[in-house]
């Protein structure tokens, strides 16, 4: 298998939250991590009446690009907080 070399973490975080931003408009988000593992609070007036799967799917759908592929910078979502403000 080849090596796979990683975009830095500050990078990864910042498509992370170019990503979530745009799907998300006006939410506060707040990205943290590195070695391809991660952790992400979302808060959304859009997740108003949904359930916590609803949230995190939701989520997932936003960074779906970044965890496709084996090369992908995006591992593992450690930790996803949703909430409402």
């Amino acid at each position: 298998m080849p090596l796979q070399i990683h975009p830095p973490a500050d990078e990864t975080i910042g498509k992370l939250q170019a990503a979530l931003e745009g799907a998300f408009e006006g939410a506060s988000i707040d990205v943290r991590g590195s070695g391809g593992h991660f952790e992400i609070r979302v808060t959304s007036p859009l997740f108003e009446g949904e359930n916590r799967l609803a949230r995190q799917r939701r989520v997932y759908r936003a960074i779906a690009d970044l965890m496709k592929g084996d090369d992908a910078p995006v591992h593992a979502v450690d930790r996803l907080e949703t909430e409402t403000p």
